[in-house]
């Protein structure tokens, strides 16, 4: 729903970091409610050309208490034509968004309510969504599909729409010919009607409103089973391969997370159906998933890409956390999304082994931190925010995983796997909170992790440490002192106890063996030395073996212990953290030990980071390892290499990215990353020598020649030019791609490079920019919103300011609102506080004209009377 919007400074946390909390934030709690819903069945009619929908929805209602005389639905834009109860016809009040309903009899306990609503849809602008082609993409599908979470099911059909009610359902929807009907559950019947089909599906088992769907296409239908269940793939007609190349491991996952979460999987069937222009990655929606069709692979792009695999597994593992248990509030969502999140890697370690599940485990914190660092810090349960869609961020879906790892590290993996069944078993079909994993782990181990939950769910905020050694020869001594660098004044520390490992090496060359002596100590002051008797001088130390705390660290360690670990930890993310340790130290040994590890180290992941800190190194050592690294095995390493070398500038780093991106890669992401950097590093004189003039004539050919799977090479084309913010050609190559007809996700990177852009241009082509980002603003496409939000968060203009006001007032979506809200603050420190001042008295006179004209017009109104 819009909201008045004003001009407004982000409010922070006491510390430098903007609030979660924006204006206009409060207590959410669950509603109350006058009964059980039991079942939900929609009986539909779709125009599938007029983009309409017209149809009935029962609701059948038991009461919980007696002398209920009105029931409030949740009813957005929907034409209301009748309401009866039973057979009777009922008395109602529509005001767009609420639905009351006048009972003819005020309601008994135990006596059960058949309620009927007669509505039509047209055009709906959340809920369901109507694809088709036109004169700019002639080739897209006609499809329509639903998206329900969080609480947009009210768009399509009337409801109680909060997660805590959960009921069966059904659907019947009448579509023409050839197209199909897809819904949760079982296919009871389809029924011919000359030019139109009816599909008839039924939920049995109960859920939300939120996880009910539809999606209409001519899909081709892949067939595949586990254990006797049906596993089917819904692709766009043509794209079979690609559908089987993306989601053939799918019985592999059922059967593997049937085994993991202790319970056999819960619903007679799985569809995954891949639609166009989905707004999210996917939709766990119960037994049936929709897909973004962006996730279905091409050979190429399945060289390096295991998002669409981690997609799959994702929203397979939401069947059980999710849809087998549902949150009880929108406030607990990290149960289903932190475990799908956590389920990830769960699968990755299953399929391709532990080092490669650290690294993903890694890469999931990252996201995490990154959020906590430069968008704000917030408890991962709160229900204080303006729209519960506002939850659904890396502090949900990241953090809530690292936090299942960490209660996997503390209860050991027999007592938490046992925890994890008892709470999937007792609650199945269910609604749940925290408190009940909580309890769980408690009748199942007899620990109480509220503490642990405290810390790190309850509150913002994670332990960063700081961690020193050095050796006392004579008294056989390690001293170690861990600092907590996140208090300031003592508060916010953590309680933790972490393992801590002293390790020796034992043999010669290939034959090293590891002896390590591991203390677990106990870390709860802002600063702890401790003393460990060893009985000689260790060759390394890793700090929290494993790396299974949710933290951060950085080592403080002589120079020999850290090529040490570098070289022989068998935890690649030791070695990680190490390899940053020794690029932070610099210096020739430090270097030389890195660019060892980069040629030898035989984990990707491991040689892709030290890549990146070699990068980040500006020394001609550190370049040419990098360069020698461009011809590695690994396309991932490929691309963490060229990444590096656009870090600084040089004659040698332009030759050595400028070959790349003219030879290309077998990789798209690779190639992407080798045009971004050259851009970097073509963006200024190399020593007196401007090579912008080549580098846009060169990618102005791949923008021309290199069209391929998601646009992946020339999006890295448009957002490579956007560096180049002081040439009227690159913004004109960027201007090309955000008309309408160019491929959706290469439009979508031209928006969003048109902000970076802007920079170094003129006033009018500044103007320009901005007339264009205002049409596109009129755009009803989420994706399309959310690009614009982004490009104008770029800028510095005043001028921004107001169109980004503009687009948080009017967006029906609370992302959309919030992006802006959070765009208008950065714009706002961009500009300075001299201009943003300047723009708040420019905005207030302007409200003064405007007053005084409405006042002048009031007058003239008054002495005509």
């Amino acid at each position: 729903m819009p909201q008045h919007h004003r001009f407004f400074s982000l409010g922070f946390d006491g510390g430098d970091r903007p609030s979660f909390e924006l204006p206009g934030a409060k207590p959410h709690y669950v509603p109350d409610r006058p009964g059980q819903v039991e079942h939900i069945a929609l009986d539909l009619t779709l125009d599938l050309q007029q983009q309409q929908v017209a149809g009935t929805c029962q609701i059948r209602l038991k009461p919980v208490r007696d002398g209920i005389e009105l029931l409030e639905l949740d009813a957005v834009q929907q034409q209301i034509e009748a309401v009866n109860i039973g057979r009777r016809s009922a008395r109602f009040d529509y005001d767009g968004e609420q639905l009351r309903i006048h009972l003819p009899n005020a309601t008994k306990v135990g006596r059960s309510l058949e309620i009927t609503i007669h509505y039509r849809l047209d055009r709906p602008q959340r809920g369901l969504y109507f694809i088709q082609p036109d004169e700019d993409y002639p080739n897209k599908p006609v499809q329509v599909w639903t998206q329900g979470e969080d609480e947009d099911s009210r768009y399509w059909f009337p409801c109680f729409d909060y997660p805590g009610q959960l009921a069966t359902s059904e659907l019947k929807v009448t579509v023409p010919k050839p197209y199909r009907a897809i819904s949760n559950g079982e296919a009871i019947a389809v029924t011919d009607h000359g030019g139109q089909q009816q599909f008839h599906w039924r939920q049995s088992e109960p859920h939300p409103t939120y996880l009910m769907t539809l999606a209409v296409g001519d899909f081709a239908e892949l067939e595949d089973s586990w254990d006797g269940i049906p596993i089917r793939y819904y692709v766009e007609k043509g794209r079979e391969d690609q559908g089987l190349r993306t989601m053939g491991k799918t019985p592999r996952m059922v059967e593997f997370f049937s085994r993991t979460f202790g319970y056999r999987y819960p619903f007679v069937q799985y569809a995954q159906v891949c639609v166009d222009d989905f707004i999210f990655g996917g939709m766990e929606n119960t037994a049936c998933t929709l897909l973004t069709d962006r996730c279905l692979l091409d050979e190429r792009a399945a060289i390096d890409n295991r998002s669409s695999e981690t997609l799959v597994a994702h929203e397979l593992a939401h069947q059980w956390f999710g849809d087998l248990l549902v949150i009880r509030h929108w406030s607990h969502g990290w149960i289903k999304e932190g475990m799908a999140t956590y389920s990830e890697s769960l699968w990755i370690d299953h399929e391709y082994g532990a080092e490669e599940a650290a690294y993903y485990r890694l890469q999931t914190l990252r996201s995490y931190l990154d959020e906590d660092r430069n968008r704000y810090r917030r408890p991962i349960v709160t229900h204080v925010y303006r729209e519960a869609i506002e939850l659904y961020d890396r502090h949900l879906y990241e953090k809530g995983a690292c936090v299942y790892h960490l209660l996997r590290t503390e209860l050991g993996e027999e007592l938490f796997w046992a925890s994890i069944h008892r709470f999937v078993q007792q609650h199945a079909h269910q609604t749940v909170e925290t408190v009940d994993l909580l309890r769980s782990i408690e009748q199942t181990t007899g620990r109480n992790l509220l503490p642990l939950f405290d810390q790190y769910v309850f509150r913002g905020g994670h332990p960063d440490f700081k961690v020193s050694y050095s050796w006392d020869a004579d008294a056989k001594l390690a001293k170690l002192t861990v600092q907590q660098t996140q208090s300031k004044d003592g508060k916010d520390l953590f309680d933790l106890t972490v393992p801590i490992a002293f390790c020796q090496l034992r043999g010669r060359g290939r034959s090293v063996e590891t002896e390590s002596q591991v203390f677990r100590l106990r870390i709860h002051e802002a600063e702890q030395t401790f003393y460990l008797p060893l009985a000689t001088k260790p060759d390394f130390i890793s700090f929290d073996v494993g790396n299974h705390a949710l933290k951060t660290v950085e080592l403080d360690y002589p120079l020999a212990e850290l090529r040490s670990q570098v070289q022989h930890d068998s935890d690649p993310v030791a070695r990680i953290q190490a390899a940053a340790a020794l690029a932070k130290m610099g210096g020739r040994e430090a270097i030389a030990a890195l660019a060892d590890a980069l040629h030898k180290d035989t984990f990707w992941g491991v040689r892709a980071e030290i890549a990146g800190q070699l990068g980040s190194i500006g020394l001609e050592a550190a370049e040419t390892a990098l360069i020698k690294a461009v011809k590695d095995s690994d396309p991932r390493v490929r691309r963490a290499v060229f990444t590096a070398l656009g870090q600084s500038r040089s004659r040698d780093r332009y030759r050595a990215l400028k070959s790349a991106v003219e030879a290309g890669d077998a990789s798209y992401y690779a190639e992407a990353s080798a045009i971004t950097a050259l851009a970097q590093v073509a963006s200024q004189p190399i020593a007196g020598d401007r090579k912008d003039k080549a580098v846009i004539k060169l990618l102005k050919s791949v923008l021309k020649e290199r069209s391929g799977w998601n646009e992946v090479v020339r999006s890295a084309a448009v957002t490579a030019l956007a560096q180049f913010s002081d040439s009227a050609e690159a913004l004109e190559l960027i201007e090309a791609q955000t008309l309408r007809g160019v491929p959706q996700p290469l439009r979508l990177a031209a928006i969003r490079a048109l902000g970076p852009v802007s920079a170094g241009q003129t006033d009018a082509a500044i103007a320009r920019v901005l007339a264009t980002l205002r049409s596109l603003a009129q755009e009803d496409f989420f994706l399309t919103q959310v690009a614009v939000v982004t490009s104008l968060g770029r800028m510095k203009t005043p001028q921004a300011l107001s169109l980004l006001q503009s687009l948080a007032g009017m967006s029906l979506d609370g992302r959309v609102k919030r992006l802006a809200d959070e765009a208008i603050a950065r714009v706002q420190k961009q500009m300075g506080p001299d201009q943003s001042l300047r723009q708040l008295r420019e905005e207030m006179d302007q409200l003064r004209q405007e007053n005084q004209k409405l006042q002048n017009r009031l007058l003239a109104l008054e002495s005509k009377q």
